[in-house]
């Protein structure tokens, strides 16, 4: 399905504004970001290829992999099958799933995470030596793998940098922000500009000549003054394909976390996540009543798929006019016939076997919410949606290629379809690993030659990066959680007020800044566009799902600045 272009115009910068590179070098591959998805690619590429360059805008731990808590899914359990795992996929992404992308994900996912375990990741395992397998939501069999509890991220991030500091053949380019990409003559990769803070000969904006450039850069959550991604993922790797030319596709599809932990409402940046590994040992919501409200709203009740969990929060609150619900987690490692309703007192024996249980399974999220004054073995945790994973990303085929000859995207910067309109809990690791993996086979074959740069005739822009929190402001007031007419039209007016105003400082902060506004004109539009609730995607003025009209995907595209949408 095509139609023409049905959303306004919309102008922001054709390229940002950057200095002249001051130094040049050259590489094969270079890999943008250094979490799951683009330390796989590299540590697959090895030796298929010469020479390969990561850059990462941090340090190589500071991307989003480290923060995911509650593991990796993949049928590795007893009387699992990929099969029962494409159906969740299925069903988690209301209609808008490409089934082969969910097929490749689950067929290929066992065996891409038993390389992870051989590669040196340590999952937990239970007493009989057996992988320790657990639940959440969307998911009908226990099939997430984790590691250290709730540290899951962290300790496949730990395995993959270890493997990468053992392979000299991989060189590391740590604190470098990709500005733009470098394209030949036909429109294909030259290279990338990578702006590095660091000493020596490489420091500053420089030029990296390459024969391919492989996208890992992680998602956009940065948009949005709630979230629970690092400070790092500001939509850099999206923005950067865009103004490529590259297809972005299903944008408006944010999914939106149900049980992010409460800090008030002047609260910004990145918040702490309650794993819904939680709610899959046993804890539910309730309602400043103690009503357990998720009962009778889906057949899974708290481990309802998260835009069904989400969107009950919020309808609760709205109906409540409170800030926030409930996650009463007191009754965690007690039996069944001894777990209590909520409200109920803890006593003394039972306050220890939960207290046990939490320092065991969720040493991480017990911690945190200790650090904020929430003890989780007797009090309840405040939980609000916050922005959580970008469904939509980089359009790609199975092989992980963009529609920019020598362009390929990975891992949440790319929309390889596994996701629909709603990402399926603890699905994200799994993409990340195996179509890095799937790039790594073809990727080698496919090498263009070493070509020139062509005059880059896009039109330069910067917005101050002052005016972030505006930004953040307007999405998240607008287009957050719960979208209509009147708030999205709002939003794109006062975007494109934002997108007129230049900077007078060219740093990094100005850069991320134009990329997130980039990114969050686009998805505006899309959420104007798509008039039906869809997953992740809340329309009030739309509440049901129209597959007559709405089910195909919305794909942005770019021209020197000047970017439109097309339902496909």
């Amino acid at each position: 399905m095509s139609s023409a272009s049905t959303a306004p115009v919309r102008r922001v910068p054709g390229r940002l504004v950057a200095p002249e590179p001051g130094w040049t070098t050259t590489a094969d591959v270079v890999v943008v970001g250094s979490g799951i998805a683009g330390l796989t690619a590299a540590l697959r590429l090895r030796g298929q290829v010469e020479k390969i360059l990561v850059v990462t805008k941090d340090v190589l731990a500071a991307g989003s992999t480290q923060w995911a808590q509650g593991g990796i899914a993949a049928a590795l359990g007893p009387g699992d099958t990929p099969a029962e795992h494409e159906e969740d996929t299925l069903v988690a992404g209301a209609g808008a799933c490409d089934r082969e992308a969910v097929r490749v994900l689950v067929t290929e996912g066992p065996d891409a995470v038993r390389e992870l375990i051989a590669l040196g990741t340590n999952f937990d395992h239970d007493p009989d030596g057996e992988l320790s397998l657990t639940r959440e939501g969307g998911h009908h069999r226990d099939r997430i793998a984790h590691a250290g509890g709730d540290a899951t991220g962290a300790e496949i991030q730990r395995a993959l940098i270890a493997a990468i500091e053992q392979a000299p053949e991989i060189e590391v380019v740590q604190h470098a922000l990709a500005v733009d990409l470098l394209l030949a003559g036909d429109g294909g990769v030259a290279g990338l500009t990578l702006h590095v803070m660091g000493e020596g000969q490489r420091d500053g904006v420089g030029a990296v000549r390459c024969r391919a450039v492989v996208l890992a850069s992680g998602g956009l959550g940065q948009v949005f003054s709630q979230t629970t991604n690092p400070v790092v993922s500001t939509g850099d790797g999206m923005a950067v394909a865009l103004r490529a030319g590259a297809v972005l596709r299903d944008l408006e599809f944010v999914q939106f976390h149900p049980t992010v932990m409460y800090l008030g409402p002047d609260s910004h940046g990145q918040q702490p996540l309650i794993s819904e590994a939680v709610r899959g040992e046993g804890a539910f919501l309730v309602d400043f009543e103690g009503h357990r409200f998720m009962q009778g709203e889906h057949e899974l009740a708290d481990l309802a798929p998260r835009d069904v969990v989400a969107k009950a929060i919020m309808r609760r609150m709205i109906e409540t006019g409170q800030p926030h619900m409930w996650l009463d987690a007191r009754q965690l490692g007690l039996p069944a016939s001894e777990a209590r309703r909520a409200g109920d007192r803890v006593g003394g024996e039972e306050r220890a076997a939960v207290s046990r249980f939490w320092e065991r399974r969720f040493p991480t999220i017990l911690a945190t919410c200790r650090r904020y004054g929430i003890d989780p073995v007797t009090d309840l945790i405040p939980v609000a949606p916050a922005c959580h994973y970008a469904s939509g990303g980089v359009r790609t085929d199975l092989w992980g290629r963009s529609n920019v000859p020598g362009l390929y995207a990975t891992g949440e910067v790319a929309c390889s379809g596994v996701h629909g309109a709603n990402r399926l809990a603890s699905n994200s690791l799994l993409e990340g690993l195996v179509f890095s993996r799937r790039i790594a086979q073809v990727l080698p074959g496919e090498l263009r030659a070493l070509q020139p740069p062509a005059p880059d005739t896009r039109t330069p822009g910067l917005v101050p990066g002052t005016l972030r929190r505006d930004l953040q402001e307007v999405m998240t007031s607008r287009v957050g959680v719960l979208r209509n007419a009147e708030g999205l039209v709002d939003a794109t007016s006062l975007l494109d007020k934002l997108a007129g105003t230049s900077a007078d400082v060219v740093d990094q902060d100005s850069w991320e800044t134009t990329n997130l506004l980039t990114i969050s004109t686009a998805l505006a539009d899309a959420a104007a566009l798509r008039e039906e609730t869809r997953g992740s995607h809340w329309r009030e003025d739309f509440p049901e799902r129209d597959d007559l009209h709405f089910a195909g995907h919305f794909d942005a595209v770019m021209a020197d600045g000047a970017t439109t949408l097309e339902l496909r």
